[in-house]
């Protein structure tokens, strides 16, 4: 594990240590957990936009144009319940 010195503003300062009083972890944690949260959001976008590159719009339509073919009446599980409402 390595330490890291962090210089923060008065008032983000007194923010973080209501809140992690508040989660009832210390400053330190609740840091490390913000900083994990974030590097996950960042990791998810670049990975999202890495399989969105291996994507095919073609091989997505031909897909929906076999379920729309196939036509099937939904499962009994899948039927919506006698006189439930549908918006359109």
């Amino acid at each position: 594990m390595r330490a890291l010195n962090l210089r923060l503003p008065d008032s983000l300062h007194n923010q973080v240590r209501v809140l992690a009083g508040q989660d009832n972890v210390s400053m330190n944690q609740f840091i490390a957990l913000a900083v994990a949260e974030k590097v996950s959001a960042l990791l998810t976008v670049d990975y999202l936009e890495q399989r969105a590159k291996r994507g095919s719009r073609e091989k997505f339509d031909a897909i929906l144009e076999k379920i729309r073919a196939s036509d099937a009446a939904p499962e009994e599980m899948d039927r919506l319940p006698a006189g439930a409402a549908i918006y359109k």
